[in-house]
């Protein structure tokens, strides 16, 4: 929306009769208000980023970047532009950060100037920030060389190019509805936020439910594929049991880290660690046999045909395989969960909201979705190739853990839990804000997380949710039977089914807006004017907007539509191949 359609929102008709105002402020609504309507938030949104566009971009400093040195003139950047001094924005900040914000009746003791400075005080996330925790969070690259066996060449590298596009375009979707609904005034802070003003409460509470599912059990397969390290290290003498244990006492300490900005210092670490586990298993992959002897327990040829991994009456192991094609075994199952797998490697949209709430300058993070997904994607093909190429159908699906030699797979696996950790940490450090801003604030009237008593309760919620993560971990330690299952019940969702559907009702009811005259919010009166309701509304708004709009509309009802039946097949599959996995486990169990 342009400068015009903003004065446009901003001013009645001429026609109108001008009233006394009958506003109400938006620090005294409720959290989650179910009367404030779409075109609010759309005109305190063009409000917010017409703020942002005036405030200076940092030049991009590539060694403070890589260093995760924040300029000097970056910090000295004053996050709300020219309005006001140190001293007066530093004052209406402590002041509103010492009440209650869930609290209605608290927030009315706090000025329209306190409340928006509070918003902006919690916005410090740069875009080179938010490029390494995408790459963080999505970084993980061990089992696309499964995914390919699984597939054969040409499949396997058109999927996850497909994939990857689709990946990207979705976070554009998410980025695009964001800049139209998220404000200093009502700021956005998590995916079901999206909903809720688009769809309403009900909307809002599924994706916050899914999203606490999906990051809790993400948490519970970073663990898994970290407690399957420590026994491979303990040469799996140690009890699977005891294994994800210290993975998770450690993760207590590091889940103590509160804020994204925070975190970057150490997400930046772990986009190292993660290349240099690549570049140790690209070496033993080029001069080491395949590990034969896991092959049973998770390999490519495990899934598709397992008599490719099976030894002969020598204990002969079959030669290296590869597929041009798909597999000729025709394992529909097999296939889809390679698939699967490829769909999880680009599971971070989920948080991508979280990233932009902490943005700055949200505008600015396309530069870091972007560049994040096509480095990913890169790094995904490359060393997925090069890990079918040397292992073929003995692709395991952590492929360091497919490493012959004890010494390299030792120092694989541990670097890996470092990397793990970090991962791990990220995912809970989301999933705690998503319950905390959604249960605890909203129902239970929890205080703010920058006040003392919301510290004490994330120091006490940390510990509860990683213990979560650790019981999931020892009840289902088969790690590609899982990362199926969440991969088709939460991350494809989020990837690739909401987005879209994100976009069209974002786009259905802007075009209303701009398509009917008179229509949009007067901030002189509060009120809202809006002609159409019912089908007739949401009809409209699809067919208006011109034939590009048209097409676009249409395009996006059938992504979501491609996007949930994909989903179904999945499951399907996923749930398939998680019982034909356990049952070819049984009386191999790995620990005690």
């Amino acid at each position: 929306m342009d400068e015009k359609s903003l004065e446009a929102a901003a001013s009645p008709p001429e026609s109108a009769v001008q009233v006394s105002s009958t506003y109400i402020r938006p620090q005294a609504r409720k959290l989650h208000d179910s009367a404030v309507s779409f075109e609010e938030y759309h005109y305190y949104a063009l409000k917010t980023r017409e703020e942002e566009r005036n405030v200076q971009a940092p030049k991009t400093d590539w060694r403070g970047i890589l260093l995760r040195k924040k300029p000097a003139n970056e910090l000295a950047a004053d996050s709300n532009g020219a309005r006001g001094g140190d001293e007066e924005k530093h004052h209406h900040v402590a002041t509103a950060g010492n009440v209650n914000l869930a609290d209605p009746q608290a927030r009315l003791q706090v000025s329209d100037q306190e409340w928006t400075d509070a918003s902006r005080a919690f916005r410090t996330a740069s875009w080179g920030a938010c490029f390494y925790l995408i790459t963080t969070d999505i970084l993980g690259p061990y089992g696309v060389g499964f995914a390919i066996g699984t597939l054969g060449w040409g499949p396997g590298i058109a999927l996850y190019t497909v994939f990857g596009g689709l990946a990207g375009y979705s976070g554009y979707l998410l980025w695009h509805a964001f800049l139209g609904l998220d404000s200093h005034e009502y700021p956005m802070k998590n995916y079901g936020d999206l909903f809720f003003r688009l769809n309403g409460q009900t909307a809002r509470q599924i994706v916050n439910v899914l999203q606490a599912l999906a990051l809790i059990l993400v948490l519970g397969q970073i663990t898994i594929q970290q407690g399957q390290a420590l026994s491979q290290v303990s040469k799996f003498q140690l009890c699977y049991a005891v294994c994800p244990v210290i993975f998770i006492i450690v993760g207590f300490f590091l889940g103590q880290i509160r804020t994204l900005q925070s975190y970057g210092w150490v997400a930046n670490l772990a986009v190292w660690l993660n290349l240099l586990v690549i570049f140790i298993s690209m070496g033993a992959f080029a001069h080491s046999p395949p590990n034969y002897a896991i092959s049973i327990l998770g390999s490519s040829g495990g899934v598709v045909d397992p008599t490719t991994i099976t030894p002969d009456a020598n204990g002969n192991y079959p030669p290296i395989i590869h597929y041009n094609g798909m597999p000729p075994s025709g394992s529909f199952i097999g296939a889809l969960n390679g698939l699967l797998s490829g769909v999880f490697a680009y599971g971070g949209a989920q948080l991508f909201v979280e990233f932009m709430a902490e943005m700055r300058r949200p505008r600015d993070f396309l530069k870091a979705m972007w560049g994040a997904q096509f480095f990913i994607w890169a790094v995904y093909l490359i060393y997925g190739c090069y890990t079918y190429y040397w292992q073929g159908q003995y692709s395991y699906t952590i492929s360091y853990q497919g490493v012959s030699s004890y010494g390299l797979q030792t120092a694989g696996n541990m670097i890996g839990i470092i990397s793990g950790l970090i991962a791990a940490g990220l995912y809970s450090n989301i999933g705690i804000k998503v319950m905390y801003n959604n249960v605890l604030m909203d129902v239970f009237k929890a205080p703010p997380l920058n006040t003392k008593t919301g510290k004490i309760l994330w120091i006490i919620i940390v510990p509860i949710w990683w213990v979560i993560g650790y019981i999931i971990a020892a009840g289902i330690p088969d790690y590609f039977g899982f990362v199926s299952v969440v991969s088709a019940a939460t991350i494809l969702e989020f990837t690739y089914c909401f987005p879209p559907m994100v976009a069209l009702a974002y786009d259905i009811r802007l075009n209303v807006m701009r398509d009917t005259v008179g229509e949009g919010f007067n901030p002189l009166t509060g009120e809202v004017s809006r002609k159409y309701s019912g089908i007739s509304y949401w009809v409209r708004g699809f067919l208006s907007g011109g034939l590009f709009q048209i097409a676009k509309n249409t395009w996006h009802l059938l992504y979501a539509l491609g996007a949930w039946v994909l989903a179904g097949l999945g499951m399907y599959a996923a749930v398939e191949g998680y019982v034909h996995l356990l049952a070819s486990m049984r009386g191999g169990r790995v620990g005690c």
